[in-house]
């Protein structure tokens, strides 16, 4: 079976990182806080249509979440880059996983607060791919996150690391595969391959010459319209 296309992307205003199977590249624009809303919005569609061209097609893209404790004059317009560059991916059908910072430094590291240069350090190590900046090494440690899920990893990581798979959440339109790596690092079933909800009881069709019977401390209505002829 061919390998599945997969992307991650480390969506950023200046330095959007991309990465698939054995590369990794850096997409980013200019601006000025002078710059207008009008010019705001040219600048973020055409860096969103730039990203997404380099990603498509694939069959799933990993993309790492906002940071919610972010601040500055700048977090807005992030925040718009991540929803247009993911609603593009959806309106093509490709799947969107999205994964928590912490999540992506503890499968890159095994420690969720690593810094950026201690995820560059290892995601190098252990796929033995050139990364010019931060940006790339947490594209790559995305893409590999995506690749770990499909069951076709690029490369074995530790358990310890392997336990923030858990902590994505997934895309519902691929056909999972056929286990799901558990936090400990056990092999449990997908989700979707479990019965959700009680199970239907088949409806028995009652015979034409079958007669109701009444339970215990009912009244049989037809028993007494018997009795009353």
């Amino acid at each position: 079976m061919s390998r599945r296309i997969v992307r991650g992307l480390d969506l950023s205003l200046t330095g959007a990182g991309i990465a698939g199977a054995g590369w990794a590249q850096t997409l980013g624009s200019k601006g000025k806080r002078a710059d207008t809303y009008a010019m705001r919005r040219v600048r973020l569609h055409r860096l969103a249509d730039r990203i997404v061209e380099a990603v498509a097609p694939c069959d799933l893209a990993v993309v790492e979440g906002p940071s919610y404790g972010s601040r500055g004059a700048g977090t807005w317009d992030r925040a718009g880059l991540w929803w247009l560059v993911v609603d593009r991916l959806a309106a093509l059908d490709i799947p969107v996983a999205v994964v928590t910072p912490t999540a992506r430094a503890k499968y890159a590291t095994g420690n969720g607060r690593a810094g950026k240069q201690a995820v560059v350090d290892a995601i190098g190590a252990r796929y033995g791919v050139a990364l010019r900046d931060d940006n790339q090494g947490d594209a790559y440690a995305l893409l590999a996150m995506g690749h770990d899920w499909l069951g076709d990893p690029l490369a074995k990581a530790p358990a310890i690391n392997r336990a923030a798979l858990a902590r994505v959440e997934w895309p519902d339109l691929l056909p999972p595969p056929a286990v799901q790596l558990g936090i400990e690092g056990a092999d449990l079933p997908y989700p979707d391959t479990l019965p959700t909800g009680p199970r239907k009881r088949r409806r028995r069709t009652a015979r034409p010459d079958a007669q109701p019977v009444a339970g215990p401390g009912q009244v049989d209505a037809l028993a007494l319209v018997r009795e009353a002829a």
